[in-house]
C-alpha cells in the first residue's frame, strides 16, 4: 500500500468513526516542493485533488498535470483539479487565477477584490474558498470570526467570483482538544454562514485538516482535508 492509499484509507476509517460517509469528505494531496514524478505516482494511486502553496510550482507543474486531472471527479464530488492553497500576493494573483482551478486562501478583501480583477480581465469564474483566522493567530492569515459575515456580503459581489465555502488552519497546540475546539468553532460559524443563504455563495466547502490532525477535523464537520507530508513526507 502507498502512502498516499494509506492516508485514503485512514480518511475512510476517521468518516466511519464520526458517522459520516466517506464520500462527503475530499482528500487533497499537497504537492509544494514535490517533484511532478512523484506527484504522477499518486495521480496513479488515486489522487484528484492537488494543492499547491506556490503560484510559480502550480504554473510549472499544471501543464505537466492537466491532461490527467481533466477526467473530472467521482460522481458527487465538487472540486477537483489543482487549487491554489498558500497566501497570494497582489502581484501573483494574475497567475494564480489562470492556472488554479480554485483559489481557497482568500483571507483578505483586498485579495478578493485582486481576483476579481483579474478574472474579468481573462474572462473567467474562480470558485474560492474564504479563509478565517478561527484561531486568532497572528502567524496566520484570514479574517476573524466576527469579520466573515460582512467580508462574505462583499466578496459575493464581486464579478467572476463564486464564494463555495471556507478554509482555515488552527494554531498549533500542545492539547488536540484545543485543536478541536477551534474545528468546533469553525463548523459552528460554517452552518451559521450557510443558513444565511447568501446570493452567489453556496458554502458547500469546509477546508480544515492536514497530515497531523485531518481525522480531528473530520470528526468535527471538515469536508476536504489538505494531506502535505503524510503523502510526500517532510519536506523544505
Amino acid at each position: 500500500m502507498t502512502n498516499y492509499q494509506a492516508v485514503a484509507a485512514q480518511l475512510v476509517e476517521a468518516c466511519m468513526k464520526a458517522g459520516r460517509s466517506p464520500a462527503d469528505v475530499q482528500l487533497m494531496a499537497v504537492t509544494k516542493t514535490v517533484p511532478v514524478p512523484r506527484i504522477l505516482q499518486a495521480i496513479a494511486d488515486g489522487a484528484t485533488l492537488l494543492g499547491e502553496n506556490r503560484v510559480q510550482e502550480l504554473a510549472e507543474k499544471r501543464p505537466q498535470l492537466a491532461s490527467l486531472l481533466k477526467g473530472g471527479c467521482p460522481q458527487g464530488r465538487g472540486a477537483c483539479g489543482m487549487h491554489m492553497i498558500g497566501h497570494l500576493q497582489s502581484n501573483k494573483v494574475s497567475k494564480a487565477v489562470q492556472h488554479a482551478d480554485m483559489i481557497q486562501s482568500v483571507d483578505s478583501l483586498k485579495i478578493a477584490r485582486e481576483i476579481s480583477k483579474a478574472c474579468v480581465k481573462q474572462n473567467k469564474n474562480m470558485p474560492v474558498l474564504v479563509e478565517v483566522n478561527m484561531g486568532r493567530d497572528p502567524n496566520k492569515h484570514g479574517f476573524f470570526a466576527e469579520q466573515v459575515h460582512e467580508a462574505l456580503h462583499e466578496i459575493s459581489t464581486l464579478p467572476g467570483l463564486q464564494v463555495q465555502g471556507m478554509m482555515t488552519i488552527p494554531p498549533v497546540f500542545d492539547k488536540k482538544s484545543e485543536t478541536a475546539q477551534v474545528f468546533l468553532q469553525m463548523y459552528q460559524l460554517f452552518v451559521d454562514m450557510r443558513g444565511k443563504k447568501m446570493d452567489n455563495i453556496s458554502m458547500s466547502i469546509l477546508s480544515m485538516g492536514m497530515s497531523d490532525d485531518f481525522e480531528l477535523a473530520v470528526a468535527h464537520g471538515s469536508t476536504l482535508v489538505r494531506v502535505g507530508s503524510a503523502i510526500f513526507g517532510n519536506r523544505y
